[in-house]
């Protein structure tokens, strides 16, 4: 036994010993201790999980094929009398009643469905999405998958003002939830499945893989590691490669070839993105004080939510009757301002009311995305600023077209807080390469300028609401950092196996040896490790004195090596619930070299606090309240 028993660098609070594994541990060999288990990056269930990954993609696009389809069917019917498929262009166009009526019909069939199907449908998607991620275990019930297509369909269909992609992200979402619990993999490769059929949605509905993969990233997968990024990436490649076959090749907004952005354009750019990352923002707190707003009127009139999209519709019909090009997709509204086909006042009107009738209809809870609404916004605002400065400061060099695609990718990096996907967006549904330094540049600005304004995004708002903050910064794990040799204890306090119980007895009840360590190694002659005990399992009075320490070992060892990452070594004691670690070599694996204990993984993150900037407070005697991060 140590002389310095009682002696060490820190002290730590003890944990109740676990229940016997074996009568007696004379000796074990290294294969009988609890090592960690080895790291690795890869293996079958990552190539297992790629494959159902690539499967859900399959069924996820060509169900975003049929959504398409099925809007376009609906609004052929509903506005034409018509059966057809063909998804209408240019806006719906009727008699000013048809125009009124059919939004409203529409929005009753979604509150049915959502009533008396699932409430679930209810909102764009991603958001509802997020919480399964989160809370949910990435468990998405199958009737959603069938109701959230069905409802965006007849909501879209009859003149919502929304984008396909919500919902089809959602609805690839749920399928790959569902195959994740039929298949019975884990918890996260279910969360992978599900953010595969996410990605697959949105690149079979705008043929842009990298930034679904990127959305999938930054809204769901909340990680950003090689088994969760592959099998999204070969799912969304799977999506795009199936949307060739049904849509072709080119780009879904066709834009006039833009020309290098000069210095002076660059920061009129930037500037630009600042304003509508900010006008993001600002659309993202107007569209939930119009929810809060519809959840008065229900509370106060007594009218139940069921009814509300038929309230919001009111203002669909109406705005409809106004601007024609408001109703349904708009898909060619964004083409028509990057083109500079729909220009001027025209345009400046249509970024408006788009925006009233969207974030209205949206309020009222239906079924619709957000993607299409907010690029229809930002590149009209966008196009139409740009207009204005080539028209009268003409010497800057801004142009429409780059105007128009930053203010797409600003508004949506302001509303969504997803900056990459935004700029790497506006870029695949172009593919004009000139552009994506002014993309670049002002979607930065603009998420700047939301971060400042509003802390969460239009995903995120709805889930910071229920009192879960969603967090999508990305940082290495400091533990991953570290190794337990930068911060396990030498040199070890420890008792050796052989000695009665009485003499250590005698040591710890000494005064000056009351306030020491709180567990100690157990070791043999060759300073092997056998176990570890308390300082109550050794002042027990239960046992005899002359009872040797050996006997009150009770189960094997739970070691980390010395080249073990903190993190390692915290899942160590999280999987074998201990609050203390022998260190021990590689080369020798059960021979002693240190200790590392809970309170050492909490004081490793000491470096990380200094470097942020915080002041570690070396004392406890102080009242020190959290700093809001």
């Amino acid at each position: 036994m140590s002389p310095d028993l009682g002696r060490g660098d820190r002290s730590e609070l003890s944990l109740p010993i676990a229940p016997s594994l074996s009568p007696t541990l004379d000796r074990l060999s290294d294969d009988e201790m609890h090592v960690p288990a080895p790291s690795r990056t890869a293996g079958r269930r990552e190539v297992l999980v790629a494959g159902l990954a690539m499967v859900v993609a399959l069924v996820a696009a060509l169900a975003a094929q049929f959504l398409m389809a099925l809007i376009g069917l609906v609004t052929n019917l509903a506005f034409y009398g018509e059966f057809s498929f063909a998804v209408a262009e240019g806006g719906i166009h009727g008699a000013p009643l048809l125009i009124l009526l059919v939004p409203v019909l529409g929005a009753l069939v979604v509150g049915v469905l959502a009533r008396y199907g699932s409430r679930a449908i209810r909102g764009h998607g991603i958001p509802e999405v997020m919480e399964r991620v989160l809370h949910g275990d990435s468990e998405i019930p199958a009737r959603v998958m069938l109701l959230k297509p069905l409802s965006a369909a007849v909501a879209i269909g009859t003149g919502g003002p929304f984008g396909a992609e919500g919902p089809i992200i959602a609805t690839g979402g749920a399928m790959g939830s569902l195959f994740g619990q039929i298949a019975k993999v884990t918890i996260d490769e279910r969360k992978v499945l599900l953010a595969a059929g996410a990605a697959a949605g949105m690149a079979a509905t705008f043929g842009s893989p990298v930034s679904a993969v990127l959305l999938a990233v930054e809204l769901l997968l909340f990680e950003y590691r090689a088994r969760s990024l592959i099998p999204v990436a070969l799912a969304a490649s799977v999506a795009a490669a199936v949307r060739l076959i049904f849509a072709g090749s080119a780009p879904i907004f066709p834009t006039p070839a833009v020309a290098p952005a000069g210095a002076w354009a660059l920061a009129v750019y930037v500037l630009l993105g600042a304003c509508l990352g900010l006008a993001g923002a600002l659309i993202t707190r107007f569209a939930y004080q119009v929810e809060d707003a519809f959840d008065w009127i229900g509370k106060r009139f007594g009218i139940h939510w069921m009814w509300w999209p038929a309230l919001g519709a009111v203002v669909v019909g109406v705005v409809g009757v106004i601007e024609p090009r408001t109703l349904g997709v708009g898909y060619d509204n964004i083409v028509g301002a990057l083109d500079g086909t729909i220009a001027g006042r025209a345009l400046l009107m249509l970024a408006v009311l788009k925006f009233v009738s969207w974030v209205i209809y949206l309020g009222s809870g239906t079924s619709g995305g957000t993607l299409a609404p907010l690029f229809t916004i930002g590149g009209g605002l966008g196009a139409w600023s740009g207009s204005l400065l080539a028209r009268f400061a003409p010497g800057i060099g801004v142009e429409v077209a780059t105007a128009g695609l930053v203010g797409m990718a600003a508004i949506f990096a302001g509303a969504s807080h997803a900056l990459l996907a935004s700029v790497v967006f506006a870029f695949e549904t172009t593919r004009q390469p000139m552009g994506l330094l002014p993309i670049l540049a002002g979607a930065s600005a603009g998420y700047l300028a939301s971060l400042m304004f509003a802390p969460h995004s239009i995903m995120t708002e709805k889930l910071a609401r229920r009192g879960t903050p969603v967090r999508t910064g990305y940082a290495v794990d400091h533990l991953e950092r570290m190794l337990v040799r930068d911060m396990a204890t030498y040199p070890v306090v420890t008792v050796s196996a052989d000695e009665p119980l009485g003499e250590v007895r005698t040591r710890l009840s000494a005064p000056a040896r009351r306030r020491g360590h709180q567990a100690f190694p157990v070791v043999d002659q060759s300073n092997r490790v056998i176990g570890v005990l308390t300082r109550h399992d050794l002042l027990d009075g239960g046992q005899d004195e002359t009872t040797l320490v050996r006997a009150l070992v009770k189960r094997r060892p739970v070691i980390a090596f010395d080249d073990n990452t903190l993190r390692e070594a915290a899942d160590q004691m999280v999987l074998h619930h201990v609050g203390r670690l022998p260190v021990v070599r590689r080369s020798e694996p059960g021979v002693l070299v240190g200790i590392l204990t809970r309170t050492d993984l909490l004081m490793a993150h000491n470096t990380r606090l200094r470097a942020g900037g915080a002041r570690v407070t070396e004392t406890t005697e102080e009242m020190v309240a959290i700093q809001p991060s």
